[in-house]
């Protein structure tokens, strides 16, 4: 019960901030998700280094400011040219950091995984605005989030009853082959729903979802966003697996960290801002 209680308040969270709230909300809305996401991060990696007798050495202070700059320099005031220099900046100030404070043999391992936890999260999560402020852009972050959320649906339900061959039972024991294939079915059935609603209100005059693309491309991406989403899940299991425990957190009651909550969508997001780049690049018009 706990499960589906939080689910519905964050999915219907998530709706109405998408259709009715403003750049800045949703900008905001994603930076405190990534912080608290980084949060947890932080505390696995030095479960993880305990556990190989190794003490992490990444100051929060570090990762909440790097979180933090990382959705600055993608507002849209802010110079392109400046991005890179800024998480240069950002990597040495902590590589200076550990330089004086960490065994000279954890310096380079601490430093690492501090950006990788920037990468990996922060950054990510800084495309949704910017997905989101496109042309369709609220068609395109519904189609994501529907995408993410019903193959994750998919899986859990098809895989626990119909379940039979492990997937990757090295890194997540519980999940199957049958389950992954039920889960980009779950995408691709989601995604015609949204496309299927989306011509129905344009006919009506409402374009909130309407995609102007051809049925069969708008399935073939589900389909890909759903391996990067099941991809994105795995990852996250193979970093809980190094820190020895099942959970990234307690945050969300029933569904346990805020971590394990958007693991698909770290890999999922990316995919569809870099499919979205290659669209326009060659002129393959928008999704």
């Amino acid at each position: 019960m706990k499960r589906i209680l939080t689910a519905i308040v964050l999915i219907a969270a998530v709706f109405a901030l998408i259709f009715f709230g403003q750049l800045w909300m949703i900008t905001l809305f994603a930076a405190i998700i990534a912080e608290l996401a980084a949060y947890e991060y932080l505390k696995l990696a030095a479960v993880g280094a305990e556990t190989h007798g190794a003490q992490l050495r990444i100051p929060l202070w570090w990762m909440t400011l790097g979180t933090a700059l990382a959705f600055v320099v993608t507002l849209p005031n802010f110079p392109v040219e400046a991005q890179l220099p800024v998480l240069s900046a950002l990597t040495l100030a902590l590589f200076a950091w550990n330089g004086f404070r960490s065994p000279l043999i954890q310096v380079l391992p601490d430093t690492a995984q501090g950006l990788f936890g920037l990468i990996y999260i922060a950054y990510p999560l800084t495309l949704i605005p910017l997905i989101w402020k496109k042309e369709d852009g609220t068609a395109l972050v519904i189609f994501l989030m529907v995408c993410v959320w019903a193959g994750d649906i998919a899986a859990l339900y098809i895989g626990r009853r119909f379940g039979r061959h492990k997937l990757a039972p090295r890194l997540s024991p519980g999940k199957t082959w049958e389950g992954s294939a039920a889960s980009i079915v779950g995408s691709i059935i989601a995604a015609f729903i949204v496309i299927y609603l989306g011509d129905v209100l344009s006919s009506h005059g409402n374009l909130v979802l309407h995609t102007s693309e051809p049925m069969w491309q708008s399935l073939l991406l589900a389909a890909v966003l759903n391996i990067a989403a099941q991809l994105g899940d795995l990852l996250e299991s193979a970093i809980k697996r190094g820190a020895g425990v099942k959970d990234s957190g307690t945050m969300l009651p029933g569904h346990g960290g805020m971590l394990d909550r958007i693991d698909a969508l770290l890999l999922a997001a990316p995919i569809l801002w870099f499919v979205l780049i290659l669209k326009d690049a060659f002129g393959m018009g928008r999704f």
